[in-house]
């Protein structure tokens, strides 16, 4: 395996300008849809099949009642433990070998099983093709050892990637210089994130951020516990199927039964 990747989002530095969201959809060359006005600057309203990096905009009022603007980039977290991963019957979800989880669309069979299990609520479905999209964390551009376009675009440094290991004691670095209620989020829980964040409030203070996500209970106990058992179980029916053949030979569909010799009867007299 190649240098496990961790893409840091500091949503301290990020002034929402939306570099990063422009600069997704333009390399991924995902189309622009038309949208209405809901009241925010957000836009679109949520991620959608065709935008796989949101700039999320909330208005917040501390304990103390000051008035702030938080901005969170929204995206695929890239979990370790990932239930997207798991769920998949075709393989088209998996993990690559930079610890993200990337997508081969051509296997898509647009079952929408990962919709269900993701905690984050990440990968979206398209009707008109039958796949789901997400964010691959420009997989393509990782491989020719380039950052993300998100990555790329953003002027304040808000979005960083480096090595896991040096991203995580930078994040845990800024939050100690930040102080107050800022934290890191996204390394103690499924397994471990590639996306990370430096976040100012406590994770329950931010739209659409789970506090404790996890994989389903549903996924555990069926990827877990009763596929491997039911593989076992085929497996035993398969290797009892083989011995008796080994022993018995195979069963020829005219053999005789037990009252039939070939030959006819005597009858008493």
């Amino acid at each position: 395996m190649k240098t496990e990747f961790i893409k840091l989002i500091d949503t301290t530095r990020c002034t929402a300008c939306r570099g990063c969201q422009v600069a997704c959809k333009q390399w991924n060359e995902m189309p622009g849809l038309k949208t209405k006005q809901w009241g925010s600057y957000q836009n679109p309203p949520d991620l959608e099949w065709n935008t796989w990096t949101l700039i999320r905009f909330q208005e917040y009022s501390g304990e103390k009642g000051a008035f702030k603007w938080l901005f969170r980039k929204d995206g695929c977290m890239h979990c370790t433990d990932a239930a997207c991963v798991k769920v998949c019957p075709s393989g088209a979800l998996h993990h690559t070998e930079f610890g993200t989880v990337g997508l081969n669309s051509s296997l898509c069979i647009g079952c929408k099983e990962c919709v269900s299990a993701c905690p984050f609520d990440i990968p979206r479905y398209n009707r008109e093709t039958d796949k789901i999209y997400k964010c691959d964390l420009c997989y393509n551009r990782l491989r020719g050892d380039e950052s993300p376009a998100c990555v790329k675009s953003c002027p304040t440094g808000a979005l960083t990637i480096g090595r896991k290991d040096v991203m995580i004691k930078k994040a845990y670095a800024r939050v100690k210089e930040l102080g107050g209620d800022a934290n890191v989020y996204g390394d103690k829980f499924v397994g471990g994130t590639h996306v990370l964040y430096v976040l100012d409030e406590k994770p329950k203070v931010y739209d659409k951020l789970p506090q404790n996500p996890s994989v389903p209970l549903s996924v555990i106990v069926w990827k877990d516990m009763l596929k491997p058992l039911a593989l076992l179980a085929a497996g035993g029916v398969l290797a009892g199927s083989f011995l008796h053949y080994i022993l018995h030979g195979p069963k020829l569909p005219d053999e005789p039964g037990p009252n039939e010799s070939g030959k006819e009867e005597k009858g008493g007299e």
